[in-house]
This record gives C-alpha cells, structure tokens and sequence, in this order.
C-alpha cells in the first residue's frame, strides 16, 4: 500500500510516499518558506536529489508542484494518482473532538474549520491540504492524524487552567498540547534506545515551533503548548509565554483589536520579534558576527528551554534522558549547548565534541560521566503519520 504523507507546517510542507507496511520510503520532499519569493522545493529519490528555488506563496501551490513532481517520468514514483491508496494528514488542533486518527468525512473538515482560531498558522494550512488532496488523489483515503491526540494522557492538574471551572466543564477551555506526533515517536524512539520501559524524559522539539514534554512510561503527563500552539517556548514568529496583563495593556495603551494583538503575539514575536529574522540560521550567523539582537535572542530562547527541563525534572521526579528534536533541535549545536548549560546538577552534562558531530543516527551527547543521557532523535512524523493511517484502514 502507497501512502503518501502530507505535514503542512506554518511555513513548510513536508511530504513522503511510503510503502506500508514494509516502511520502505519511496521519496521524501519538502517546501521550505511558504509565502516568500525564494521558496526552496526539494525532492529526493534514491539518495538523488532534485531543488529549485522560486516563488511558492501559499500552501496550496507547494502542494501542486508536490503532485506534478511525484508523477514525474524522470523523479516520480508513480505513474497514475491512483496508486496512491491514502493520502495521511497532519492536523495540529483536534480540540476536544478529537483524540484518535479518523478517516476524513465532510463533518470532520467542518470540525478542523471551527478550529481554526485555535491554530490559526496550522488548521488552515492543513484544510488546504486536505482539499487540494481529495480533488488530485480522488480514490484515496484521506486520513487525519492530530498532533493534540498524545498529550491526552495528562492529568487534569497539568492541563486544567486556574479560571472558574465552567470554562473547562462547558467549554472545553484547556490545555491541549502539540507536535503530539513528533513526540510521541522520538519517545518511543527513546524508550527502545534505553531498553527501559519504566522511563522518566524529556523530549524537546525545536523548529519554526517549539515545544517540549514530560513522558512517564511512555505517557505524556505535561507539555509546554496549551489551548492553542502560542505558549511555553519562544519560536520563530511566536511570543511562547507571556504575562497576560501585556495582551491588555497593547490593547489600551496602542489602541489595539484583540486580532491585532493576536497577529502581533502569533505572526511578529518570537525570534523575529527578537531579531527581524524567524530562521535560527540567519539568527546564529549574525550572532557569530556581533549582532547583539541576535546574541540576546539566543540567550532568552535557550533560557526559556531550561526552565522547562527543570520544571519537567520536578513533574517526573527524576531524569533519565532528554531530547533533542526537529530541525533545530538535530541541526544546531550551538542552541543544544546553550539549553544544556549549567545544568550539571540535574546530571546534564554536554560533551561538546560530541555535540559538534553531525549524524542521521540516534546518538548519546553527553559526557561519560553524565547521569542523565542527552539523545538526539531525528524525528519522523511523517513514518508516524503513515503507521497509524495504515493501521486505521489495513
């Protein structure tokens, strides 16, 4: 069975076709800065990579130049769309509707729709996906995999908020977290490296969003995103957590609407509120050569991961392993040696030689003597994604 995967992010469109259930990967692609005049497109077959780089300024054209590639005579894969049997997507925000991987109906893109302004740089995009989908791989099925679905295991002292009970008892109003996918896998991942069932770690996903979680035994029992994926850590174009006083105050004092305030906190903070600039790449060339915005971002971003580790430390009761995830969490030493300073106490202690080496593999990054091992896990939501769509429809 062919299933090609579709993970849509705020600025990405990643994608693969695997063959289940063997897992053989029959290609992997990605859209990378969605809605700029130098979007890059890669796909790779066989080790053989292909890019361009043009203008892709939304969603739904990145999906479009995704299709056409994957019918390639030359880089493809299939010769017909009708190879393709499912079609699994990511869907950030399943709210309290959903905590399972469904197969999509006209009422679930409805549910995903209401959601939108719980995700609003997520859900749309995923939609996107979902429709442009159904009118190309027209006898596939279309499933749908929610990132909120692995946090469902927290207790209600981690995701009930401090507010009269109504809101949660009538409304739903809760914690919910996120990249409940890329969690969920590099956990596992993690448990299986330890051989250790009974397990205390910390798992931290750091790309365009940020986020982290405390998993007990292979349960989630706290993460750092909430009702909505904005708060805990700072991200590319997201504030992480704030006074809410400060959300007040912008609307009084500047005269601002409450979406206005919603764009400035979503789509301008974060590092590039920070900086001007939401790629940490940019961000930690500039900072290498002087640049004190940068210098300083770097500092409060790696900060805010360190109050999570020793808060999560506490809620699990002990550390046997953190870590690091996603594009900047496998990518960058430099943000991996910053979160991990001065934490010896807790039994972390990076090796930086090891932090430098570069690799696709799981590997160990503490020093020797370290208690607590500190793990590089490249993520893969997109292998996650097609398991569960297989196992929903096989």
């Amino acid at each position: 069975m062919n299933i090609l995967v579709l993970n849509a992010g705020s600025s990405s469109l990643k994608y693969q076709v695997i063959e289940m259930p063997s897992q053989i990967v029959k290609c992997v692609g990605l859209v990378e800065r969605i809605g700029f005049e130098d979007s890059i497109f890669t796909h790779e077959k066989n080790n053989e990579k292909h890019s361009e780089v043009f203008p892709i300024l939304n969603h739904e054209v990145g999906l479009k130049k995704i299709a056409e590639t994957l019918l390639d005579k030359t880089i493809g894969v299939i010769n017909s769309v009708d190879e393709i049997e499912a079609v699994g997507h990511r869907v950030v925000h399943g709210g309290k509707s959903f905590t399972n991987t469904v197969a999509i109906t006209k009422e679930i893109k409805e549910k995903i729709k209401e959601l939108f302004d719980l995700a609003p740089l997520h859900n749309p995009a995923n939609l996107t996906g979902i429709e442009i989908a159904e009118t190309i791989f027209t006898t596939a099925k279309q499933i749908a995999i929610f990132d909120t679905a692995f946090h469902q295991t927290m207790p209600r002292k981690a995701y009930q908020y401090a507010i009269p009970n109504t809101y949660l008892e009538d409304h739903k109003i809760r914690g919910y977290g996120f990249h409940g996918t890329s969690h969920k896998y590099v956990s596992e991942k993690a448990i299986d490296y330890l051989n250790k069932k009974y397990s205390k770690i910390i798992t931290i996903h750091l790309g365009n969003g940020c986020s982290m979680a405390a998993v007990k035994d292979g349960k989630c029992i706290e993460t750092s995103m909430g009702f909505s994926p904005t708060n805990g850590l700072i991200m590319g174009t997201r504030a992480g957590d704030i006074d809410q006083s400060v959300i007040f105050f912008l609307m009084k004092k500047f005269h601002k609407s409450a979406d206005e305030v919603n764009d400035i906190l979503q789509k301008e903070s974060g590092m590039k509120g920070l900086t001007g600039y939401s790629d940490l790449r940019e961000i930690e060339e500039k900072a290498a050569n002087g640049d004190e915005k940068c210098v300083n971002a770097l500092k409060l971003a790696s900060h805010r991961i360190k109050k999570f580790i020793g808060s999560y430390t506490a809620a699990l009761n002990g550390l046997d392993a953190i870590v690091f995830t996603a594009g900047i969490g496998e990518n960058s030493n430099l943000m991996r040696r910053m979160s991990c300073e001065n934490l010896e106490f807790l039994g972390i202690d990076l090796d930086d030689s090891k932090n430098d080496i570069r690799s696709k593999e799981i590997r160990e990054i503490q020093k020797d003597s370290g208690n607590v091992k500190i793990l590089i896990i490249p993520t893969n939501e997109e292998l996650e994604i097609a398991k569960q769509s297989y196992n929903l429809i096989k």
